[in-house]
């Protein structure tokens, strides 16, 4: 028998939701009072911040449930209710096309941001082009997909992660074979 939860507090998994803001608004005082009180409840808080600060910058459409899924909810919300089920809204999104913004670069955007000036997008790179030099604004990931990619004097591989913090810039970014990429990044990034 696993003795993995026997140290925690029985609170933790409505703490858990506390931190994902998934409590029914009846039941928040009662948990902000107990994670007050419970030291257990407060480090668990602390250690849930950073990821759930991480999905604010994650577009939308990665935190909606699927289609499949919110039907099975819907029935099951029905059952339980007695009421009729209310069908998943129709998605109306389209593929997007790849833009050449530069000799040997094109993109496809993914989602904007455009209150905290942030852009998720694919990048494509021809063997031989490269992007010019740049300083970051915010944060840049970039998770290449395919083909190689040199940051600077870094050579990238598929499956590879880089992370630019805010105000690091690269010199150069280059593909010899050509290569593909997601970038999440500033709007605000200066070329120089």
């Amino acid at each position: 028998m696993s003795t993995f939860h026997r140290d925690r507090c029985e609170q933790s998994e409505v703490t858990c939701a506390y931190a994902a803001q998934a409590l029914a608004a009846s039941e928040v005082a009662a948990a902000e009072a107990h994670i007050a009180s419970c030291p257990d409840c407060q480090r668990e808080l602390e250690s849930l911040r950073p990821v759930i600060d991480r999905f604010v910058s994650w577009p939308t459409d990665v935190l909606r449930p699927t289609s499949s899924l919110q039907a099975r909810l819907a029935l099951r919300i029905a059952e339980e209710t007695g009421k009729q089920p209310v069908p998943p809204p129709a998605r109306r999104w389209s593929e997007p096309d790849w833009e050449q913004v530069a000799p040997g670069i094109e993109c496809k955007l993914l989602a904007t941001d455009a209150e905290r000036h942030r852009v998720s997008m694919l990048v494509r790179l021809a063997p031989g082009a490269s992007y010019p030099a740049h300083t970051h604004a915010g944060v840049e990931e970039l998770h290449l997909l395919d083909g190689e990619l040199w940051i600077d004097e870094r050579k990238l591989f598929p499956g590879d992660y880089n992370y630019g913090a805010p105000g690091a810039g690269d010199e150069r970014v280059w593909s010899e074979t050509g290569c593909t990429c997601v970038l999440v990044t500033s709007t605000k990034d200066t070329l120089r």
